[in-house]
């Protein structure tokens, strides 16, 4: 059953104006929390049968202490839950709403009466006036004003209070509660142990908090020194390869022996590495470059019929020549969608020149779009060789390149896809492939629409 409050209370200041040499302590709540369940072990343990008035911060957290003493059998017990109405209430305990302007609602406590035990501890946030709803948000963790007592006249004065501000209505909490002298110090003692073992656990679980941020940070340093070995890596010996071939052909031309069509092969296979280590440095240079400015790469607007067409009229001449089919179907209605200044062009020059060389002659590579839900899906779809199933999560690795056999053009930099996935990425898009072996590639991409709504 819920009880509304009748009048303003403020548990806090009551108990400082009761107590002239009370001085209130700066708690974090993690501190506060500690001496909660310091109190209800100590309830539990002794088995106390105690009335509990409480007003805590929302969250199971905290009340699964009171919780933990309200399923504790053969205690006879009430709890009297302040809350406001913004909060759920439980069928576990006595529940009074606070009004709106309550001063209680800036405040938290745990008031534990009983013949053999009693303890008050209040704590306060102070909120100036006009405080903005974000400010104070971003305070919930900080510390709070805190009062923690056994003093007879502060206890007897706040139950004394609360009562009188309690609707009439409300099953009473005591009725004739008074504090002729403090609780036991046997009791004191057992209270304090249990504090320090409780502040104990907190300061171990700080420290292996502690502990295990600095193992993920070593971790993380050592996972990113490996990456950027395996990187330097691999970027060593992608230069070095051709450089081999080069050193070779070089030493078969020093030959007196050489005819004269092997030394047009030798010249040419030069030729052709000189144009590989070319494009790799050339490929570095720019996925750096990429790396280095897209996190502060503004999004744009792009119109996928503005950019796509050209993009595939440009490579007409090279399909012709291959007996390639190349065509692209790009509604003139669909939608803008988010990518990164000239991203979307270097994604489809990328792609496309992957389908086309790795399509024999008289296949196709056909591009659509299609709108779905609030993205736009991009078709790159060929007849071309495919990709065997166990390559296809490596495609997109750095340097790497799927040999089917069936072109002799391998001297790309193996960085195209990658590009394509780090653009993409930046574009808040995404991209996925299906392809079977000798049955060709489908790549597709999903872009984000411009929603006008939201412009």
């Amino acid at each position: 059953m819920k009880y509304s409050l009748v009048d303003d209370l403020s548990v806090y200041n009551l108990t400082l104006n009761v107590s002239k040499s009370t001085t209130p302590i700066f708690f974090t709540p993690v501190t506060l929390l500690s001496i909660i369940r310091a109190k209800i072990d100590l309830l539990i343990e002794q088995q106390i049968a105690a009335t509990i008035l409480v007003k805590l911060p929302p969250g199971k957290l905290w009340y699964s202490e009171i919780e933990r003493y309200q399923k504790c059998e053969n205690l006879s017990k009430n709890i009297y839950n302040y809350q406001t109405n913004k909060q759920e209430f439980s069928d576990l305990y006595i529940n009074i709403e606070l009004l709106a302007d309550n001063q209680l609602k800036n405040e938290y406590f745990l008031l534990i009466l009983s013949p053999e035990f009693w303890s008050l501890m209040v704590a306060a946030r102070q909120i100036p006036e006009n405080q903005s709803r974000e400010k104070i948000k971003s305070q919930k963790k900080s510390p709070l004003l805190t009062i923690n007592t056994f003093e007879c006249e502060i206890i007897q004065e706040v139950v004394n209070e609360i009562k009188r501000v309690n609707p009439p209505d409300v099953p009473p909490i005591f009725t004739d509660f008074i504090c002729p002298y403090p609780p036991q110090v046997r009791l004191i003692n057992q209270l304090w142990i249990k504090q320090i073992q409780r502040q104990e656990e907190i300061n171990q679980q700080t420290i292996n908090k502690q502990i295990i941020k600095v193992r993920q940070n070593h971790q993380n340093i050592d996972n990113k020194e490996y990456l950027q070995d395996e990187y330097l890596i691999n970027i060593c010996q992608e230069l070095r390869t051709p450089l081999t071939h080069i050193k070779t052909a070089l030493s078969l031309l020093n030959s007196p022996q050489i005819k004269p069509p092997q030394r047009q092969r030798y010249l040419q296979m030069l030729n052709q590495e000189c144009d590989r280590q070319s494009s790799l440095i050339t490929g570095l240079l720019h996925l750096l470059e990429l790396e280095r400015n897209l996190a502060e790469t503004k999004l744009e607007a792009v119109n996928l019929s503005d950019i796509i067409p050209g993009v595939v009229s440009t490579y007409q001449s090279l399909a012709q020549e291959k007996g390639i089919m190349i065509s692209s179907t790009i509604p003139n209605d669909i939608p803008s969608v988010y990518c990164v200044n000239g991203g979307l062009r270097e994604i489809m020059i990328n792609l496309l020149h992957n389908s086309l060389k790795f399509t024999p002659t008289g296949g196709q590579v056909l591009v659509s779009a299609k709108l779905q839900g609030d993205y736009i899906l991009l078709e790159i779809r060929d007849t071309g060789m495919g990709i065997p199933e166990n390559e296809i999560p490596k495609i997109f690795d750095r340097f790497y390149r799927v040999r089917t056999g069936i072109s002799e053009d391998f001297n790309g930099a193996g960085l195209g896809l990658t590009i394509v996935k780090q653009l993409l990425r930046h574009s808040r898009g995404s991209i996925s492939v299906k392809s079977k072996l000798y049955a060709g590639s489908n790549f597709i991409i999903k872009l984000a629409i411009v929603n006008p709504k939201t412009e």
